[in-house]
């Protein structure tokens, strides 16, 4: 019984060890984010309809958005060239901030 509490104790362990590593830094991912704003706002807030906040999205749909434009899955010729030269860590970094961030609260 204690064999097996020890042999649990450590596959969680390395389980959340592994997703902590894989995940990005917010706060690196601020400093990364300067190019971003022109278009999404310096808080993630847009600054037209015709771009999307990032303010509040899901950490992984932001990284595997910007993984889509940089592999041509999604067409936009600016999103591109901008992330053309983001390596992974890059991508998991901006994705930990702009989810990190609150979005714009709507009331009715």
């Amino acid at each position: 019984m204690m064999k097996a509490r020890i042999l649990l104790s450590a596959a969680l362990f390395a389980i959340t060890t592994g997703a902590f590593a894989a995940s990005g830094d917010a706060g690196a991912g601020k400093k990364k984010s300067a190019p971003c704003a022109a278009c999404h706002g310096e808080s993630g807030v847009s600054v037209s309809p015709e771009f999307p906040n990032l303010a509040g999205q899901y950490a992984d749909y932001i990284e595997t958005a910007l993984k889509h434009y940089q592999n041509g899955k999604r067409k936009n010729p600016i999103m591109a060239a901008q992330v053309k030269d983001l390596s992974p860590k890059d991508m998991m970094d901006l994705a930990a901030y702009f989810s990190s961030l609150h979005t714009l609260a709507v009331k009715h």
